[in-house]
């Protein structure tokens, strides 16, 4: 059955990414990473917020004590809605300055995990690290093509991560006490004429909602098996990350890119760059709070 696409901000965003619900808040964060936007979009009044942050964002997580945190071109961050105030807490590759940070989540326990990628010539550059509420950052994988969607099961045991480049999904045994990762395994193989799997979200059944960049669409892949289950067709190729929200936690809010676009492609695709959100028939689940 056809899902119906809502058209929520008419914006032609360079990259639309970072997808995130605030329950409390009932509204939605995302960001445009290459115009240094981070927007707040209330869907009780069809408003979107904008703050320049002064640089390229990757994401942005709720934060316990208040505000917000931020992966940027230069590292971890702390931003203040009310103020403006950013404050750089890491920058675990200063020595890196091809390489800014892209998507990321927190995980169960409250961590801040996020991954880097290269501005230009990307191949493995890039890595995925954690912060943890005191603020220490770890490195946890390395040889990176460009870090993106990561979501963890409901059971605190499993931690799902796309690196785009490789076009996989891959799984990994997780201790909620610790943070710590094994067993790396890929459960999905994404075929390149699907698009690269970019951003992700996990539904309360466990099935895990994956932007195709490239592919016009979102996916419904089941970690257990590696097959697609449901899809979502937007009127953008360049689809890249995915949320659950609004009070049921049963509308899917869905960013794309324009970036890279011709004026012929922008002709036909006048919508890129745009958030959009559709009622998938399913329900997702809360994403987690930083505990620093």
């Amino acid at each position: 059955m056809s899902k119906e696409v809502k058209v929520l901000v008419d914006i032609r965003a360079l990259v639309g990414e970072g997808a995130l619900w605030d329950e409390k808040a009932q509204v939605l964060y995302w960001v445009d990473i290459l115009s240094n936007a981070l927007y707040i979009y209330d869907p009780a009044t069809g408003e979107n917020r904008h703050y320049d942050v002064g640089q390229h964002v990757g994401t942005v997580v709720l934060r316990e004590s208040g505000g917000v945190m931020l992966s940027l071109a230069n590292g971890f961050a702390s931003y203040d809605l009310e103020s403006g105030k950013l404050t750089i807490l890491s920058d675990p590759e200063a020595h890196l300055p091809n390489n800014r940070f892209n998507d990321g989540k927190c995980d169960p326990g409250g961590r801040f995990w996020a991954g880097t990628m290269a501005y230009t010539n990307q191949s493995t550059q890039g890595s995925l690290y954690r912060m943890d509420a005191d603020h220490s950052v770890h490195k946890m994988l390395g040889d990176i093509g460009i870090s993106n969607g990561i979501v963890w099961s409901h059971d605190k045991r499993t931690m799902y991560y796309i690196d785009s480049s490789a076009g996989t999904v891959r799984a990994y045994d997780y201790d909620n006490a610790s943070g710590d990762i094994r067993n790396e395994r890929v459960i999905i193989s994404v075929p390149k004429e699907m698009g690269l799997p970019d951003g992700m979200a996990i539904d309360a059944a466990g099935m895990l909602w994956v932007a195709h960049f490239g592919g016009s669409c979102v996916r419904c892949w089941d970690p257990h098996i590696g097959k697609v289950s449901d899809e979502i067709v937007l009127p953008a190729s360049q689809i890249t990350s995915c949320a659950f929200g609004g009070e049921k936690l049963d509308t899917l809010y869905i960013t794309s890119a324009a970036v890279g676009l011709d004026a012929a492609a922008l002709a036909q695709q006048p919508l890129a760059g745009s958030l959009f959100a559709v009622q998938p028939g399913v329900k997702g689940a809360l994403t987690y709070r930083f505990a620093g």
